[in-house]
């Protein structure tokens, strides 16, 4: 009895630690700072394209 009862307890602890752990790195995911979306390259199209064939 003392084993199953040993093993009952690892197996909650275990998996009181994974969620633990789980939430922890959502929480240091959601707190890095979201990064400017800027490109690096600009490109501006030309007003008129030049005549094929030419």
């Amino acid at each position: 009895m003392h084993r199953l009862l040993a093993a009952s307890l690892t197996v909650a602890a275990a998996a009181l630690l994974a969620v633990g752990a789980a939430l922890g790195i959502v929480a240091l995911l959601d707190a890095t700072p979201d990064q400017p979306n800027t490109p690096l390259v600009h490109y501006e199209a030309p007003d008129e394209a030049p005549a094929q064939g030419q």
